[in-house]
Parts: C-alpha cells; sequence; structure tokens
C-alpha cells in the first residue's frame, strides 16, 4: 500500500474524472473511494481513462472503497461491494473498508444511491438498524475468499474494538482509516496498530478545513504558526509539513485537492526534505485530541440525531 494517495471525499463530479486520471498520471497509485463520497463512476472513469492512456497498469494502481452504514447486514455486503465495484469499472478492490462503526436502517439500491446519512426524505434523521460488528466483518471477510477484494479493514474505531475483530478474525485486518493530524495525534492507538502490524491511513491531515464540521479559524492547522514557521525553513508548503509529519510516524495519508497543481505538490514529500526530530515534537505537541469528523457532533447539527462514536 502507498503512503501517499489521492483521497476523493467532495471533489466534484465535473472535476472528478480527470483529477484522478492526472493525479496518476503524476504518479498517484493509491486512489481512496468510498460509496458514500458519490463520486465513484467519474473515479473509475479516470482510472479507466489512465489505464487506456498507457500511463498505469490495474495491477500498479491500489484502489480502495468502503462499506457505508447501510449495508452492514450479512445479506448486503456483498451487493455493496460489487454495487461500487460496478462504479468503478473494476473487478477487484485492493482494499474494502468498513466506513463507521454505525448500522443504519437499509435502504435500498434502487431506491436511493448512495443514500448517505438519512432514511427518510421526508423526515431527516439518522435511523439505526443495530447489527453486531463480526456479522459484518464475516460478510467482509467472504469477499476475500470469493477474490472480490485482496485485503480488508476498518474506519474509525479504537483499540477496544480493533481487539474484539482481531478475537474472530480469519482474514487479517489490514488496514484501520482514522482521523489524525497535530491536533488529534492519537499516540497511543497508532502505537498499538504499529504492534499489531496493522496499517494506518490518516484522513483530514489538514485539521478542521471542511466548513461543514469546524467554524473557528484556528481549527485549520494549515495557518497555524508553527506549521507556518517550519514551511518557511523548509521552503515547503504548509500542506506539505502536515503530510511529512504524518508518514514520518507511519502513516499513510490521503489528501483531497481539486487543484492539480496541489495534488502534484501534496505528492512532493518523499525526496525533497525529511523533518528533524526536534520539528517532529514540535509539530506532535500542538495535540488537543480534538476530533473535526466526528458524528457524535454533526448527525446532531445536520439530522438532529445524537449518534456518538467516541467517548
Amino acid at each position: 500500500m502507498p503512503l501517499m494517495g489521492l483521497g476523493t471525499w467532495q471533489i466534484p463530479k465535473d472535476q472528478c474524472e480527470q483529477l484522478v486520471f492526472e493525479a496518476i498520471q503524476s504518479g498517484y497509485r493509491l486512489i481512496d473511494a468510498a460509496c458514500d463520497y458519490g463520486n465513484e463512476v467519474e473515479v473509475g472513469l479516470g482510472i479507466k481513462k489512465a489505464i487506456q492512456a498507457g500511463f498505469v497498469t490495474r495491477e500498479e494502481l491500489f484502489v480502495t472503497s468502503k462499506l457505508w452504514n447501510t449495508y452492514h447486514r450479512e445479506e448486503h455486503v456483498r451487493k455493496a461491494c460489487e454495487k461500487s465495484l460496478s462504479d468503478l469499472g473494476l473487478t477487484y478492490l485492493d482494499l474494502y473498508l468498513i466506513h463507521f462503526p454505525i448500522s443504519q436502517k437499509f435502504v435500498p439500491f434502487e431506491e436511493r444511491y448512495p443514500p448517505e446519512w438519512i432514511f427518510d426524505l421526508k423526515n431527516p434523521s439518522v435511523v439505526e438498524d443495530p447489527v453486531p460488528y463480526q456479522e459484518t466483518w464475516k460478510a467482509m471477510e467472504a469477499l476475500v475468499f470469493l477474490g472480490l477484494v485482496k485485503d480488508i479493514g476498518v474506519c474509525n474505531i479504537g483499540t477496544a474494538m480493533i481487539r474484539e475483530v482481531l478475537s474472530y478474525a480469519k482474514v487479517p485486518l489490514s488496514v484501520l482509516q482514522i482521523e489524525l493530524h497535530p491536533h488529534n495525534t492519537q499516540e497511543l492507538l497508532l502505537r498499538f496498530c504499529n504492534d499489531k502490524k496493522i496499517q494506518v491511513t490518516a484522513f483530514s491531515s489538514f485539521g478542521g478545513t471542511n466548513t461543514a464540521y469546524s467554524q473557528d479559524t484556528e481549527s485549520c492547522l494549515l495557518n497555524n504558526p508553527v506549521i507556518v514557521g517550519i514551511a518557511a525553513r523548509y521552503s515547503a508548503s504548509e500542506a506539505q509539513i502536515l503530510l511529512r509529519w504524518a508518514v514520518q510516524r507511519g502513516s499513510a495519508v490521503i489528501p483531497k485537492s481539486s487543484k492539480i497543481e496541489r495534488i502534484k505538490s501534496n505528492a512532493d514529500i518523499f525526496n525533497s526534505f525529511e523533518l528533524s526530530a526536534e520539528d517532529m515534537n514540535s509539530i506532535s505537541a500542538l495535540n488537543k485530541n480534538k476530533r473535526y469528523n466526528d458524528p457524535g457532533a454533526f448527525c446532531e447539527k445536520a439530522f438532529g440525531t445524537f449518534f456518538p462514536i467516541y467517548e
């Protein structure tokens, strides 16, 4: 799994195909997609275009997708995976992740896809349909046995739930994708995953840049004085400093941008510089244990439903 990938959340559909194509052309090999992002068709078209142009083979790409909350029941998991594969135009996924430790009431594909967070459009709310996580994981393992996916993993869970999965997993839990940045360094969880040989992938690497989740100006780490000062010393962008900090800790990163110049710049962190131990510590010292993508906050704000997954 490459340590640098292109995140596709919130990339507009009318830009997505070309941005994915140009990212692959410029050297990206990890593409992080999901049912819930609503643009897997366009992601797939970008991949197809790059392969047809001869920039890459399918085998050289690492494509990730994610199982959405409404498909946690065993009978829905394979259908959800096959829907993503169809939209992406692929015969297999390199990695399939359980997007959230949240099981919601099923919405038929033909009724609304992606279903997003709400069950009934006339009465917007998050409707829970409790499903044991073990049932979902067992169905995920079946996808590996069927050859639909190569590896499986999880998102947005901590050490207790990971231990539970490891106790019954027949297929290794290969990847944990979590919100991780200098305001939320997750030191213990990162160390635990390293010990268990679980690759951590960081999302929201720049902090609270999404105004739907955070309104305070201090949440965006691109503007943080410590990051700005370090960037100036290395003649690098603030984004490059934040991404380099993450990969030096062993995390993969999947930054998103709607501008190809920034996509290329984000990837230029492996040969140009390495952060000193002092600078790594200065960045880690910014920790506030602060999340900017928390269902316990945004579900209530957006849908009037209190739905926490973190204490």
